[in-house]
């Protein structure tokens, strides 16, 4: 019991050194014990791209800090279902008013603005703030957690549980991520898991909509992989896990309280595979930028209303987007429309919760669950 105690004070330790004030900490749910959290659950999950003394692959010399990967979790009322929406870093959207919280400076709303750009809005910890207030702005949703997560911590992370087994379909070969991998099964660890994550010019057709298809793949083999082999009931790799991401994190005052973190991954427990959904949150063309694309209105308002509503997301008509496809090679995922190219969905045609209760998804959307075996399609 002592060393539980020594492991749960250094980590409190860390915890209270990296925390930042979000604007709306007062709608938290209040926790009823730890290890359960009443109600449903929004995270913000921020992956930064600073260089400050990080992980860096040679020519790169990017300055400042991004939301390089910008994703929601959203943990269902019951706690059975589970939906991870990716933000493609490429659309331009409506700033939101925030406020960084260490210097006070005020940051006005702007519109058709990067969604990456809003962590530079006060740096990596002021940032933070901008990021939750801008996404939302752009779901309706109130995110009382959130956290941003460094090159380093994606890194160290998959080190302690032993990596993670990625099944490519054709090779990839990015110099620029510093990234080679040949085609089958292969278990990624440390600097490669960062280096796949982070590959654009590696998969698909060089987008960062098919690094997030590619991203879908890796985070269904690290759920696979976390409720298959007991890492969720392993106290050393769960304090391995801990450590390594708070050394590596900032997080909002209540995402950084212990009982929180310890109550929210309670919530989780005993989750289906087939109900943890991984998307991409619709976007579409920009008509002034061909590399850029601006939220599709008609497929985004299903997907708030959905999340909004807390019903869970049939993904059945959904598709995977190039960069990935069916491990078996079968081909039979329907494929994703091109956002650039896409009709825009009739805004009236809502599609109305199935007879159990779920919100079919259009084909429209791209995005898979946990308990389908995907492969990276590389280039």
């Amino acid at each position: 019991m002592s060393i539980v105690a020594i492991a749960v004070n250094g980590l409190a330790s860390t915890v209270q050194a990296n925390t930042v004030a979000l604007s709306n900490e007062t709608d938290v749910p209040q926790l009823v014990d730890v290890g359960a959290i009443e109600g449903g659950v929004n995270v913000l999950i921020v992956g930064s791209d600073t260089r400050i003394n990080q992980i860096s692959t040679e020519g790169d010399d990017t300055e400042g800090a991004r939301n390089d990967v910008t994703m929601l979790l959203h943990i269902s009322q019951d706690h059975q279902n589970v939906s991870v929406i990716s933000f493609p870093r490429d659309t331009m959207v409506d700033m939101a008013k925030c406020t960084d919280p260490d210097t006070g400076e005020v940051y006005g709303a702007t519109s058709y603005q990067q969604l990456n750009t809003a962590l530079g809005r006060g740096g990596q910890r002021g940032g933070l703030g901008c990021v939750v207030a801008t996404v939302e702005q752009m779901t309706g949703l109130k995110i009382p957690y959130a956290g941003v997560i460094s090159f380093d911590g994606v890194a160290a992370m998959t080190s302690v549980i032993g990596g993670v087994d990625v099944c490519i379909s054709k090779p990839i070969d990015d110099p620029y991520s510093n990234l080679h991998l040949a085609a089958g099964n292969q278990t990624l660890s440390g600097e490669d898991a960062l280096a796949f994550l982070r590959t654009r010019e590696g998969v698909g057709d060089g987008s960062d909509l098919a690094r997030i298809s590619s991203q879908q793949v890796y985070l269904s083999a690290l759920v696979r992989k976390m409720l298959s082999d007991g890492t969720l009931s392993n106290p050393v790799t769960l304090y391995g896990l801990a450590n390594a991401a708070l050394s590596n994190m900032f997080l909002s005052t209540e995402l950084g309280k212990v009982d929180s973190m310890v109550s929210i991954a309670k919530a989780l427990q005993g989750v289906q595979l087939d109900k943890v959904a991984f998307l991409r949150y619709p976007v579409s063309g920009d008509p002034d930028d061909p590399n850029r694309v601006v939220v599709n209105e008609a497929d985004s308002t299903i997907l708030n209303a959905a999340l909004a509503a807390d019903t869970p997301l049939d993904l059945s008509q959904v598709g995977t987007a190039d960069s990935a496809t069916t491990a078996d090679g079968t081909g039979d995922t329907p494929p994703a429309s091109d956002p650039a190219t896409a009709t825009p969905a009739d805004p009236a045609a809502t599609p109305a919760p199935d007879a159990g209760g779920a919100t079919v998804l259009p084909d429209s959307f791209t995005g898979q669950t946990a308990a389908k075996v995907t492969c990276s399609v590389g280039n």
